[in-house]
């Protein structure tokens, strides 16, 4: 099997990552790294986009194969749309056909989740699964679906688990009540304890370190988080009969302070449901952009 050289983008809310990828369809190893701002305009950011992929071509030894990108919100993957996201300038956005006419490359757009859950798939956490959910745990949350061994994206649609309403009343910003990222994203977990004691956190992790202290409003916040998300992969459960979930993003980074209380709240939810495994991620804050890589890969591979 050829070995690939790509240049692979991560869309992120407030910053832009890029990396200088080599490898197979099995399996991909990142070289070097650069990352930008990300603007809050779409020309700004296909600008920076292409300086990004200029800066690492440059670096490279080889010359590059093609260019995988990846990005947040309703993302078709087959058509290289962007059709909608909240919080970044874009809508129904044709980024593959457009950036591949700017940059002279082959280009693959996907939808960064389902890209993270591939590369995690292939070389991370869900190796030996067919079915399975994995669920970064960030900003937003959202879910990769593996069904009898494949990504299922559902158009575009597919696996917006932080938005099933699990019955706590919080409004989300998607319009809707009850949204598990309401509570248990860790900009929500921050978010939520600033709240209640007034006091400004620096994410999650500070909330986390709290809570390994046995602080009591760390605790609570804690708590909301854990049975929301409980709730959501019970849905789940009900829904695809995962084998396993496999948490990932910056919450997971928490290990057992997680997986522990979750597994326990897990517990006393499930009825007759598969009970799913709980896994960490394998691949941490990489996956986005090795799954990237893989969809160029796959791009040229077709």
């Amino acid at each position: 099997m050829a070995r690939r050289h790509v240049v692979a983008v991560d869309i992120g809310g407030t910053e832009t990552k890029a990396a200088l990828v080599s490898g197979t369809r099995e399996s991909v190893a990142a070289e070097k790294h650069a990352r930008r701002a990300t603007p809050g305009e779409l020309e700004p950011l296909l600008a920076v986009i292409g300086e990004l992929v200029e800066e690492l071509a440059n670096a490279s030894e080889h010359e590059i194969d093609a260019v995988g990108i990846v990005a947040p919100g309703i993302v078709d993957e087959t058509n290289g749309v962007g059709v909608y996201t909240t919080n970044l300038p874009w809508n129904r956005f044709p980024f593959s056909e457009v950036m591949t006419e700017r940059l002279g490359l082959p280009v693959a757009f996907g939808h960064d989740v389902r890209a993270a859950g591939l590369a995690e798939c292939r070389m991370g956490a869900a190796r030996d699964l067919r079915n399975a959910v994995i669920m970064p745990i960030g900003t937003g949350i959202a879910g990769a679906l593996l069904l009898d061994g494949k990504i299922y994206g559902g158009g575009g649609y597919a696996g917006e688990i932080g938005h099933v309403d699990v019955g706590h009343g919080v409004p989300c910003a998607c319009g809707q009540i009850g949204c598990v990222e309401t509570v248990a994203s860790s900009a929500a977990i921050a978010r939520r304890y600033t709240a209640r004691t007034g006091t400004p956190v620096n994410g999650a992790a500070e909330v986390a370190r709290r809570v390994a202290d046995g602080e009591q409003d760390a605790v609570a916040v804690w708590h909301e988080a854990v049975d929301a998300l409980a709730r959501g992969i019970l849905v789940l459960a009900t829904l695809l009969g995962p084998e396993a979930v496999v948490l990932g993003g910056g919450l997971a980074l928490a290990g057992d302070l997680l997986v522990e209380p979750l597994r326990e709240r897990l517990d006393g939810l499930i009825a007759f449901q598969r009970r799913p495994e709980l896994r960490l991620a394998a691949l941490g804050d990489e996956a986005g952009f090795l799954g990237a890589a893989l969809l160029a890969i796959d791009t040229l591979e077709a």
